[in-house]
């Protein structure tokens, strides 16, 4: 299909002015990728994957990662698809096809399909077990400072709702072992304690914490483990399963690069009983997990592309997809840690963060740093100012040029200057 017959199938004017990227071979049925002699090539190829805009530089990839042109282009097959076949599609086709997605996420991610729903992001997700537990009065739950302000926000509802108590640690910017971490939730817990909220890894500084190590001196006490993973899913590798937790939710629209409206849920199997649904499914069991999943209208072509997003992730290599983002975030991190008036608000050791890190500046306040990152250096951040951290969240992708982040570290020089 060449260019003018895309545009006309789809009515897209919008895509007028865009040329699709010669090394995607496109058809009704997959995309085919090339193969590449380098990494160096690899990069270049990838960045041709997507439509970028030329405004600005985008660093502000947590948000929400674009969807890369094949993807896109899958995306855009489904919702045809669907809007064509209406409901003798959602009758006939709808629940066949989640399982088999919901199948091959658990592969991808070591677990068993019958733990795993497909939701619109990693809040609902998580909202679903804290609003759904079974709280009784006096219960208490655990979480930080530095978690994500919705599921805060939802335990303070349930916190006045069932009269349990909520206990509030912070994570150190750089501990100086995971022990160390590992004690702060320790010191916490007592006969009462039945959920500890903790993130894999941390949104406004992209610290990893040590979830196994973590889940396994919850269990010790009883204490169940409730993950946030909004920003793990397609950035880094690792297995649910070897974590030994209780729940895990993700945003698959983040760095598996899926579309907008795309989360997942994981649920230990013996724990999914209790919980009570956010949404009624059609299922009558109590011991089934599509109790908690009620599928109904919702779009399904998002659905269909996460199969898409995994293709792309899977041409690309998680391996190979880690390795990249974490050397351009070591790239800005060396050459900004020792600068004067900088500080760096992430640990350093490869193990302990990834793709996104966070920066500030002395007397600078992150709002008007992030304003004047935009403003006089075309570059594209968002500020953080709360709970220890005070700074620029830096999240680039892997169509980001190693030149891109050059410009970046000039620009956060001058301003330290």
């Amino acid at each position: 299909m060449n260019k003018r017959e895309f545009i006309q199938k789809f009515g897209l004017v919008g895509l007028a002015t865009y040329s699709l990227p010669g090394d995607i071979i496109y058809d009704k049925n997959k995309f085919n990728l090339p193969l590449f002699k380098t990494e160096d090539d690899l990069w270049k190829t990838v960045r041709g994957h997507y439509s970028l805009k030329p405004d600005y530089i985008n660093l502000e990839n947590g948000y929400y990662n674009i969807i890369p042109n094949p993807t896109l282009y899958k995306y855009i097959e489904h919702v045809k698809t669907i809007n064509f076949e209406g409901s003798y599609y959602m009758r006939n086709s709808l629940e066949d096809d989640n399982l088999k997605l919901r199948k091959r996420i658990s592969n991808w991610l070591s677990c068993d399909k019958k733990n795993i729903i497909i939701t619109r992001n990693t809040t609902e997700s998580l909202d679903l077990i804290i609003g759904g537990y079974p709280w009784e009065k006096g219960d208490e739950a655990i979480y930080a400072e530095q978690d994500y302000g919705s599921m805060k926000l939802m335990f303070e509802q349930v916190s006045k709702r069932y009269n349990i108590k909520t206990k509030v640690i912070s994570i150190p910017n750089h501990p100086s072992s995971d022990e160390e971490i590992i004690r702060l939730y320790e010191s916490q817990i007592t006969k009462k304690t039945k959920l500890l909220m903790v993130c894999h890894m941390i949104n406004i500084t992209g610290q990893v914490l040590p979830i196994k190590k973590i889940c396994e001196m919850a269990h010790s006490y009883g204490v169940e483990v409730m993950v946030d993973g909004a920003h793990c899913i397609g950035h880094f590798d690792f297995s649910i399963g070897d974590l030994n937790c209780d729940y895990y939710g993700s945003s698959l629209h983040k760095w598996l690069s899926a579309p907008l409206g795309a989360g997942l849920l994981f649920i230990k199997e013996k724990h999914i009983a209790k919980i009570w649904p956010l949404l009624a499914g059609h299922s009558t069991g109590f011991n089934g997990i599509k109790r908690l999943n009620h599928l109904g209208t919702n779009p399904v072509h998002v659905h269909l592309a996460i199969n898409n997003a995994l293709d792309y992730i899977e041409w690309v290599g998680i391996k190979r997809k880690e390795k990249r983002l974490k050397e351009l975030q070591n790239h800005w991190i060396q050459n900004l840690k020792n600068v004067s008036n900088v500080e760096i608000n992430t640990p350093l050791a490869f193990t302990k963060s990834f793709g996104i890190g966070n920066v500030g500046i002395k007397n600078i306040p992150p709002k008007i740093m992030a304003e004047q990152l935009l403003k006089r250096f075309k570059i594209f951040t968002v500020a953080i100012d709360y709970a220890n951290v005070k700074g620029c969240r830096i999240t680039p992708n892997i169509y980001s040029s190693i030149d891109e982040i050059e410009i970046f570290i000039d620009a956060v020089k001058k301003l330290a200057s």
